[in-house]
């Protein structure tokens, strides 16, 4: 399966969306470069409060462009880097990935999935509903539903643009189901 990169974004501050650049790159066991959530321990707002010193399993937020097409359908109006995500891809069932798949991005670069984005209030401040469209509970299965994106840390550095291709290297199974990061 390959899929393609639609945008690109990053930002040096802490807020909610983040702005579309020309390429970003990635740096191994960091992140993004000179984005806010790049660093090897968590850069999460509410997690340091708690837990500073924990692996940064999220220094990459990747989010598929479909599901901007499936929030306009209801209404709603989201581009890339409006929720957050460092890199939007198209062609790739994010959310269909195992833990521990690699994803070759560009020529050079390569992160691993670590689980899903778990989508917080905020999304409502910046649209009201829209937490609703990302994050659903089954009432019949009482399963949890997390359509906002996927995590990944940076194993191989590298720059990355929009129309790069996306490649998947699935990790030998048994296959592990993505969880919340």
């Amino acid at each position: 399966m390959t899929g393609r990169i639609t945008a690109v974004s990053s930002n040096g501050t802490y807020s909610f969306s983040k702005p579309n650049r020309a390429s970003v790159t990635l740096l191994a066991g960091l992140g993004v470069e000179g984005d806010v959530h790049a660093g090897e321990t968590i850069r999460h707002q509410f997690h340091m409060t708690y837990e500073p010193d924990l692996p940064n399993l999220r220094q990459v937020h990747l989010m598929h462009e479909e599901l901007f097409d499936e929030l306009a359908l209801k209404g709603y109006s989201v581009t890339a880097g409006r929720l957050g995500e460092n890199i939007t891809t198209r062609g790739v069932d994010l959310l269909g990935l195992p833990t521990g798949t690699l994803l070759h991005l560009g020529e050079q670069a390569v992160v691993e999935v670590t689980g899903l984005r778990n989508p917080c209030a905020k999304i409502n401040d910046f649209q009201q509903g829209l937490l609703g469209e990302v994050f659903a509970l089954d009432p019949d299965s009482g399963d949890f539903t997390f359509k906002s994106g996927i995590m990944a840390v940076v194993r191989h550095g590298g720059t990355v643009r929009p129309q790069d291709p996306v490649e998947i290297e699935l990790p030998a199974p048994p296959h592990r189901p993505l969880e919340r990061v």
